[in-house]
């Protein structure tokens, strides 16, 4: 049994990837997708997988009870800079939902996305059959326009609002 609390080794690693971020001009891999699952379960009342049965990263309690659940973490580093990508989903895979938790310079989260399975497979399907998207590659952008916003850091957890992410399209 370690001598740190979860919650102290993840402030450690924000810590640590931001300073790696503006020491070296490029992110420490494998951190943020490692903060963004941790602060998903802890915003959204997830379960994380220990062993990972493929697929899903995490099974839903409350409202989200039994739902599986892929955890993505994307750091904004520059607002401006088009085609920030969301990591591969793996769409062979049984889940029902996926989450992106977004994050700012600091490593700390300022939004959560939650996108259904049949919206991601339906804009997978729109545009054709690129290879980007039968990878499983999305951006960000994307993402938020078929996605709901379920968390921000100034309201906390949203639930049953209706949140119109398409306007102006």
């Amino acid at each position: 049994m370690s001598v740190y609390s979860v919650e102290k080794l993840i402030s450690e690693a924000r810590r640590l990837a931001a300073e790696f971020r503006r020491t070296t001009g490029k992110p420490l891999p494998g951190v943020s997708g490692e903060i963004a699952e941790h602060d998903a379960a802890r915003l959204l009342d997830l379960e994380l997988c220990k062993d990972k049965p493929g697929g899903y990263d995490a099974v839903g309690r409350g409202s989200r009870a039994g739902k599986h659940i892929q955890i993505k973490g994307r750091v904004i580093f520059d607002e401006d800079k088009a085609g920030q990508r969301v990591g591969q989903l793996k769409l062979e895979q049984d889940w029902d939902s996926v989450l992106l938790v977004v994050m700012d310079e600091n490593y700390e989260p300022f939004e959560i996305f939650e996108a259904e399975r049949d919206d991601i497979l339906d804009a997978m399907e729109d545009g054709g059959g690129s290879a980007r998207k039968k990878r499983g590659a999305m951006t960000v952008a994307r993402f938020k326009i078929i996605a709901h916003l379920v968390w921000t850091r100034e309201e906390g957890v949203i639930e049953d609002e209706v949140w119109d992410n398409r306007s102006g399209l």
